[in-house]
């Protein structure tokens, strides 16, 4: 479901599950940061281009998977994930068709440049999972965009477009969908002409005054998800959302 192919200096890591949405598991998770720390390694990649499939980038976590390997300890590869993708000293570029829900947003908050199609929507439903934000996205998007911005988005789980995402400062802009990976495949190409080692340091300049708090942040989310997943409410919401039901608040 992850497929990886080194091109040109460009590590292009596809999320390729469009049976499921690109739904995220466990596994796809463990591969992504392998390919990541590969690229990290690897001096014959000068950048990642993180895409998803025709249509669809990514609808968060496959909730079965989730469910049953919930990420309640720090080694989980939802962790591992995360780890590997706001660590990584490569350039990230990201494509984005179609839509982009939970992590599939998030994770966006840890690449380099971003560029979107028209047409895309993007959604951070936690609370109506009865869950909490994760990837550090409950620092990182308020300081993005503001707390009042952030609270529509993460508080109330308000959806956003393709031009919404550019206003908000989480994508660079908005191409056709047809012409969006080519883009951005020719943007994360440009690190090719340019010194490796400037590029690295300006990045982990860019990068490293927020490292410790991302970390930190990282953590407490988790601790607070962990706790989460446990609580009636949640077991309700995601027993709803397996159902295609409405769920059955407790108060």
């Amino acid at each position: 479901s992850i497929v990886t192919k080194l091109h040109n200096g460009v590590l292009g890591i596809e999320i390729a599950r469009s049976e499921k949405k690109n739904a995220m598991t466990a596994p796809m998770y463990s591969a992504i940061a392998t390919a990541l720390r590969t690229a990290n390694a690897d001096p014959s990649v000068r950048s990642v281009l993180i895409s998803g499939q025709p249509g669809i980038f990514c609808s968060g976590n496959d909730v079965e998977d989730f469910l049953t390997n919930p990420p309640n300890v720090p080694s989980a590869p939802l962790f591992e994930f995360m780890q590997a993708l706001s660590g990584c000293e490569k350039p990230v570029v990201a494509a984005v068709t179609g839509s982009a829900i939970g992590i599939g947003v998030t994770m966006l908050l840890h690449c380099d440049l971003v560029y979107v199609a028209e047409g895309s929507r993007f959604a951070m439903p936690f609370v109506a999972l009865a869950i909490v934000p994760e990837f550090a996205s409950s620092l990182l998007f308020p300081r993005l965009v503001g707390h009042v911005k952030a609270a529509e988005k993460l508080l109330l789980g308000d959806a956003f477009t393709a031009r919404e995402a550019v206003e908000l400062n989480l994508a660079n802009a908005v191409l056709a969908e047809d012409k969006v990976l080519d883009h951005a495949r020719q943007v994360a190409e440009r690190f090719n002409s340019l010194p490796p080692d400037a590029v690295r340091e300006t990045k982990k300049l860019m990068r490293g005054y927020d490292s410790v708090e991302v970390s930190n942040a990282i953590a407490l989310e988790g601790r607070v998800l962990s706790e989460r997943l446990d609580s009636q409410d949640a077991k309700e919401a995601f027993s709803a959302f397996l159902q295609t039901r409405k769920a059955t608040r407790t108060v």
